[in-house]
């Protein structure tokens, strides 16, 4: 019971801290306050689940600092019942926040291994979400298009399925380029046109390309 007092108090903590660093839309607030991060990780690192920091994970992936994960759902401008593509399940933290906003979100993971502990934790906490084993860079075609898609890994460069299973006046939002990543987000205005804008410099792992492993 003094374990979960202490969490609450820390999560109460990381929300003001996420007001403090501008995040000001009240949904994504609400869905840290009902996401527990601590359940994403190991037991042992309970005591750093509501420290703004990244976390590491499975084969090298990390759970993204809080703030980030924010500030990405915030660019998205989730709205409830808007379908939201994932590229890069990691931990399932994200998937579970945009959910908790009131999103239908597909998510889409390459690692194996990290893909079925997710999964099946996913599955325990949120049913609503729709994980799958593949390739990001090809998307989800049969579930497409999306009004929102996050990528959640650094990529070199937008992919063009992503950009095809995004509806007309739908948001993406992805961190480009190759050691450092801007933050970009794109309204997609027709089927040949995109709207770019500008968030300054994050760190993420690289969106890796090809075949789907384990």
């Amino acid at each position: 019971m003094t374990d979960n007092y202490l969490l609450l108090g820390a999560k109460k903590r990381l929300i003001e801290e996420l007001r403090q660093k501008g995040i000001t839309d009240e949904n994504v607030l609400q869905a840290f306050d009902k996401v527990e991060r601590h359940r994403f990780l190991e037991s042992f690192l309970w005591d750093k689940a509501y420290d703004d920091i990244a976390i590491k994970l499975l084969n090298g992936q990390t759970i993204s600092h809080p703030s980030t994960v924010a500030f990405q759902s915030q660019l998205l401008k989730i709205k409830k019942g808007l379908s939201v593509l994932e590229i890069g399940t990691g931990s399932g933290f994200q998937a579970a926040i945009l959910s908790a906003m009131g999103a239908h979100v597909y998510s889409i993971e390459r690692q194996e291994i990290l893909y079925k502990r997710t999964s099946k934790l996913l599955a325990e906490l949120d049913d609503r979400i729709v994980t799958c084993f593949g390739d990001g860079y090809k998307g989800l075609p049969r579930f497409a298009p999306f009004d929102r898609v996050i990528v959640t890994c650094g990529a070199p460069n937008v992919p063009d399925a992503l950009v095809r299973q995004l509806k007309v006046g739908g948001i993406m939002v992805i961190p480009v380029g190759d050691e450092s990543h801007t933050m970009k987000r794109f309204t997609k205005i027709d089927e040949n046109n995109l709207q770019e804008e500008v968030f300054g410099n994050f760190l993420f792992v690289p969106m890796l390309k090809n075949e789907a492993r384990q």
